[in-house]
């Protein structure tokens, strides 16, 4: 099983910056695609940004040009820089990876983080 540890949230001003990280370990066989996804009070759960073993990465229309996804494969680590917050981006954040499992499937298991709560103030 996987563990996933998230960090780096918190309260930022409108306009300022936070970076999450999520730190994945256990038995872990190849990493495929990591993802970022969040939830408001009262709306789903929706994915902000995902990125691939090989660096491709897709954003949700609302925060491309403001967000980056990263990561280090060699730390098993995924990073979102946001930049330019807003206070509609204040919602709980889940990391999300997709590992391979032993058959080598693009997608064997799926791993949940805790969630990082992150409030941007007007």
């Amino acid at each position: 099983q996987v563990q996933l540890v998230e960090s780096g949230g918190g309260l930022a001003q409108a306009g300022g910056s936070l970076r999450l990280s999520c730190a994945a370990s256990g038995t872990i066989f190849s990493i495929n695609a990591m993802n970022w996804y969040r939830q408001a009070p009262g709306k789903a759960r929706e994915l902000v940004a995902g990125i691939t073993r090989g660096g491709s990465t897709n954003y949700a229309d609302s925060v491309k040009g403001r967000f980056a996804i990263s990561r280090d494969n060699a730390k098993n680590t995924v990073y979102l820089q946001m930049n330019s917050l807003k206070p509609d981006d204040t919602a709980v954040y889940y990391c999300n990876v997709e590992d391979s499992g032993e058959l080598g499937y693009p997608i064997g298991y799926v791993y949940w983080g805790q969630g990082t709560q992150v409030t941007v103030s007007s």
